[in-house]
């Protein structure tokens, strides 16, 4: 992909050595926040989130999951500029760690699609991408979630690739240049300034996965309608360094083809049928 000609009218000029914040001492935390159940290690990962609470069976049984592979040649695309995606400027938002990732808490976006509209409940990122695109993994992926007054949700999502001459994407500079602050699960802090122009010209100016699948975190619920934008944004190392130091790993792992058999399932019914021989 072109990355460096499409993004960088929408880049800051700023070296890899040079994010903002990470050279000042971090702050206290504001804090504390409740942290999830769930995690992505050990017996708190993935392959037995149904077993932590009987609410999240679709874990586990459902059949269209996410995240998952897209096959580009496969799958469905929104023209650019179809989803009207607006997040207004903020000065500053709550920044979470939950323990099993970075939230951003932020109510006055919406999303306008050819059959729904929705409100912004917030954003959050994953280490690594949870989706891959032909099978191709990224360093990073941030999903800002929607709802509506009839519960349907909705996914606008943005694959993250290290920028190969120290650029990133402004909106995450800023929400990053605290990071430090919450290292610790079950804090929180606030953002810097929030200006979401760069995003919104971004997924107006490419083109659009798009699919209905899943929550990627428990209960995995379905029908949820995903907006994948096509060109990955910039990241520069210092910023993914910061970042991956505290969220760590926190990618479920990509889920069996739209509506074949779950991998848990399939996985359960592979050891039975081992054991029973």
């Amino acid at each position: 992909m072109k990355v460096a000609a499409t993004i960088l009218p929408l880049l800051t000029a700023v070296s890899a050595s040079c994010l903002h914040g990470t050279s000042l001492m971090p702050r206290a935390a504001d804090g504390t926040v409740d942290i999830n159940s769930y995690n992505y290690t050990n017996a708190g990962g993935p392959m037995v989130w149904y077993g932590l609470d009987s609410a999240n069976h679709a874990c586990s049984t459902g059949k269209n999951q996410s995240p998952i592979d897209i096959v580009t040649d496969d799958v469905d695309y929104s023209a650019a500029g179809s989803v009207k995606f607006h997040v207004p400027n903020a000065d500053n938002a709550k920044f979470e760690n939950l323990g099993s990732g970075l939230e951003v808490v932020l109510t006055n976006g919406t999303l306008v699609t050819k059959t729904n509209s929705y409100k912004l409940a917030q954003f959050h990122f994953h280490t690594p991408s949870e989706h891959r695109i032909n099978e191709e993994h990224y360093p990073m992926e941030s999903h800002f979630v929607f709802e509506n007054t009839a519960g349907d949700i909705a996914v606008v999502a943005f694959l993250f690739e290290l920028s190969q001459f120290g650029y990133s994407t402004p909106l995450f500079d800023s929400v990053f240049a605290h990071i430090g602050d919450i290292a610790t699960p079950g804090t929180y802090t606030m953002t810097d300034g929030l200006d979401f122009t760069g995003i919104t010209e971004h997924l107006n100016s490419h083109g659009i996965y798009q699919y209905s699948g899943s929550l990627t975190t428990p209960p995995c619920s379905e029908g949820v309608s995903w907006f994948i934008s096509t060109e990955p944004l910039p990241l520069n190392v210092q910023s993914y360094n910061a970042v991956k130091h505290v969220l760590k790993f926190n990618a479920r792992y990509t889920q069996n083809a739209l509506g074949q058999e779950n991998l848990v399932e399939l996985a359960s019914a592979e050891v039975t049928n081992s054991t029973s021989n």
